[in-house]
């Protein structure tokens, strides 16, 4: 600790004093704005000397990626829900047909009490802008619950089995045929028989994209 400077120490103690009364770890720009750090590299770089001395670990692929090491982080309300892929909010884009058996390279993480039911959910990035009157905007990431059946009017994933594709639309069983409607005046609904379409996953949040 002795070879630290006074920055890093600052940014470690403010660190353990985040989780402390937050539960979960700040991020790089939380630590800048606290400290009063010109810029977010500098965070980074002092960051990165207090990993390579095996005071910090870092997922980089998620935003409140600190952990202490040798301390109590106090993580026990943060869940971690995979990101497996990108769903298309436009026209259908390839996305896992197994979501449930996909391997996820990022995850997202969100404090449970955010989230009243954490059982079986999964997430997707969003690619397109057929819903937008829904506030589901490109890149946003959206939570769904694994489930094969919903009410007309939800927002669902549904694969459509002859494109081998997913889409993010609200749902209507209209007789022999599935209306997949965007949230977007300016697009048209999808049309396709009913045994041409599996739901896999309900909409259950919304997590913005910050740009």
């Amino acid at each position: 600790m002795k070879d630290l400077s006074r920055r890093q120490r600052a940014i470690l103690d403010f660190i353990e004093g985040f989780l402390r009364e937050n539960d979960y770890p700040p991020t790089i720009r939380d630590i800048q704005r606290e400290l009063g750090i010109s810029s977010t590299s500098v965070v980074d770089y002092n960051l990165k000397v207090l990993e390579d001395r095996a005071l910090i670990r870092r997922n980089r692929n998620i935003s409140r990626g600190i952990e202490l090491v040798g301390r109590s982080s106090g993580r026990h309300n943060i869940v971690a829900i995979p990101v497996i892929g990108q769903i298309a909010a436009g026209l259908p884009i390839p996305v896992p047909g197994d979501l449930e058996g996909s391997d996820a390279a990022e995850t997202i993480e969100l404090s449970s009490e955010l989230l009243p039911e954490t059982r079986d959910l999964f997430a997707l990035r969003v690619k397109g802008h057929s819903m937008v009157d829904a506030l589901i905007n490109d890149g946003d990431i959206v939570l769904l619950r694994h489930q094969e059946t919903c009410e007309n009017g939800e927002t669902v994933a549904v694969w459509i089995k002859d494109a081998k594709e997913t889409t993010l639309k609200r749902f209507y069983h209209e007789g022999e045929r599935v209306r997949l409607q965007p949230a977007n005046v300016t697009m048209e609904p999808i049309y396709t028989s009913a045994d041409n379409v599996e739901i896999q996953g309900k909409l259950v949040s919304v997590v913005r994209a910050v740009v």
